[in-house]
């Protein structure tokens, strides 16, 4: 469920889970919230709506095994790649990027082709 709260830049953009207790209509959903939430309406478009992977818990990063960039930052990967689904061109004016979309564990998305065959080069046939 998306967050109406303070929308601040390191505000999470959204809450809970929260069991989905009815479809209303076409488009939304009556959800079971909490009673912290007691004066916020239960039913919801699905728009306000996002998938939830489960219990995943806090995630906990172990300093010890992350390579830290330059600029003070580093990469997650995807746990577990299922299937490359697609293969599209991105044209800029000048040349184009190639992009592929992965199904991961966790959603699908499109990632540049260069950085996907550096870190998973067993995934390309050439």
């Amino acid at each position: 469920m998306a967050n109406f709260g303070k929308r601040e830049k390191l505000s999470p953009r959204y809450v809970g889970p929260y069991e989905i207790i009815e479809r209303v209509g076409l488009v939304a959903y009556r959800l079971s919230l909490p009673m912290e939430l007691r004066g916020i309406h239960d039913v919801f478009h699905v728009s306000s709506l996002k998938k939830s992977f489960g219990d995943q818990g806090p995630i906990v990063v172990d300093p010890s095994h992350i390579q830290l960039q330059p600029n003070m930052s580093y990469e997650e990967w995807p746990v577990q790649i299922i299937e490359i689904i697609d293969w599209k061109d991105h044209e800029l004016r000048n040349r184009k990027i190639p992009l592929v979309k992965v199904l991961s564990n966790m959603e699908a998305t499109w990632e540049r082709e260069d950085s996907m065959r550096a870190r998973n080069p067993h995934m390309f046939v050439s």
